[in-house]
């Protein structure tokens, strides 16, 4: 007869406290945190949480699970979006926010080795002194391990490209606990698979990510944001397709529509400025070449009808600035109260950016639905915010049929259902719309050879 004693979970529970002591936890509270990341996916609690510290003690855990075929999901920060992080399966929750050295930095070579656990502010505080910094900036107080499971991009990637580009190898934990190497610090190599850009974007799913070696950059000679207001969303779009389309090597360009300003005014005290779709823009480079490309794009800005730049030279004003942008998805939550949210995540060729974005809007409005829309527009990426009405019956659901008819329209246009959310949970139904049968087989093909007992985060990125 079976008992919950038996269960191959409690053997592995067992082996990881001998393993680990105390940084093993079954505490409800603890099980609640990992339960899932800030999506509106339904939580699953994990059977236990494992604080880890070191490749070694990563190695064996896998080993563990993989031995009793019991699940394992890897935790950094638990930002995502998508549903990453839920345990659907249960099983053990792999925190690796403690792994937070910074191993090396060759100043020379302009790289570094980190642990995945580092966020991009802490590296970046330590870098400042060398006068280097780590680029891509999703936005949230997320771990650069989480970055590279997800294929993080962020405000910067229009200049800087987004994590696939900044990583240049990784040591990873497979299924049965073996350690491998790839990449190296090489700038380029031809040399076999790109085991490298294969785990970048894998989400947890064909193994546990435990060094990053990331390229970095010098910190520009001079930056200047600034500020553009337009009458309306139309205007907006089209100043950053010609500005993307004249070649000028914006830092950032970032979009909010007018519903996103009210929200971001209110929520982040942005005085001065009007509830109308706005342009968030930053420029990097000498001081020469950030005048010259701040007054082609304020050229630009003003024929499309823009109402002129306000500029943010300082480092105290431009981070404010920016501490707005990256609260735009708290500032759009809070702006109904008691409302909840579901976000899309469309990216498309530039020239069909005013197609994407005024063709999502309109969806939302013959919906009834109230949405912010905010953006990475310099590279076709845009968020929908979706709100809903967690009393309605059928509020989730009605969110979720405006996502589909915004992902619809990304498609048709020649994009694609994520830009840099990943799949996850919420995405997965797209995966094959987007790819079609054969190459979504070939993608389950990889994950068994990686994980032939599927215990790494399954029930993600594919359906049943």
């Amino acid at each position: 007869m079976n008992t919950i004693a038996s269960r191959p979970v409690d053997a592995v529970i067992a082996g990881i406290r001998a393993l680990i002591g105390d940084r093993l936890s079954t505490a409800q509270a603890i099980r609640e945190q990992h339960s899932r990341g800030e999506d509106q996916t339904p939580p699953t609690l994990p059977d236990a949480v494992a604080y880890v510290e070191t490749t070694e003690e990563v190695s064996r855990i896998l080993a563990l699970c993989n031995q009793h075929g019991v699940p394992l999901v890897a935790f950094g920060a638990g930002t995502s979006l998508e549903g990453h992080v839920n345990p659907v399966r249960r099983g053990i929750s792999l925190d690796l926010s403690r792994m937070t050295n910074i191993l090396e930095v060759n100043a020379e070579d302009m790289d570094c080795l980190i642990e995945p656990g580092v966020t991009r502010h802490q590296l970046n505080d330590f870098l400042r002194d060398q006068g280097m910094f780590f680029p891509v900036d999703p936005g949230s107080h997320c771990t650069i391990g989480g970055m590279c499971a997800t294929r993080a991009s962020g405000t910067a990637a229009v200049r800087y490209g987004t994590i696939r580009e900044n990583v240049l190898g990784l040591e990873v934990v497979l299924a049965d606990g073996r350690v491998i190497q790839t990449g190296g610090r090489a700038r380029k190599a031809a040399n076999g698979y790109d085991l490298t850009r294969l785990f970048i974007g894998s989400e947890g799913t064909l193994g546990v990510i435990t060094r990053i070696r990331l390229r970095l950059h010098g910190i520009p000679e001079a930056m200047s944001a600034a500020v553009c207001q337009f009458p309306d969303l139309k205007s907006a779009v089209e100043t950053t397709i010609a500005t993307m389309q004249a070649g000028i090597p914006v830092a950032r360009i970032e979009l909010l529509d007018a519903d996103q300003m009210q929200a971001c005014i209110a929520y982040s005290k942005l005085e001065g400025y009007r509830a109308t779709p706005t342009l968030f823009l930053e420029f990097h480079g000498s001081p020469a070449a950030v005048q010259e490309q701040a007054e082609t794009v304020e050229a630009i800005a003003t024929e499309m009808g823009g109402e002129g730049f306000a500029w943010a030279t300082d480092a105290e004003a431009r981070n404010r600035l920016w501490k707005a942008r990256h609260d735009a998805y708290w500032a759009a939550v809070a702006l109904i109260p008691g409302y909840r949210a579901i976000t899309t995540d469309v990216c498309v060729p530039i020239s069909r950016l005013a197609e994407a974005i005024l063709g999502a809007k309109a969806d939302a409005v013959a919906a009834g639905a109230t949405t912010c829309i905010v953006g990475h527009v310099g590279d076709g990426n845009f968020h929908q915010v979706i709100l809903y009405d967690p009393n309605d019956p059928q509020g989730h659901e009605k969110a979720w049929e405006i996502d589909r008819r915004i992902v619809a329209r990304g498609l048709a246009l020649g994009g694609t259902c994520s830009g840099e959310h990943g799949v996850g949970l919420g995405k997965r139904e797209f995966l094959e719309q987007e790819h079609g049968p054969e190459a979504l087989a070939l993608m389950r093909g990889i994950k068994t050879g990686f994980d032939p007992k599927g215990i790494l985060n399954p029930g993600k990125m594919f359906r049943n």
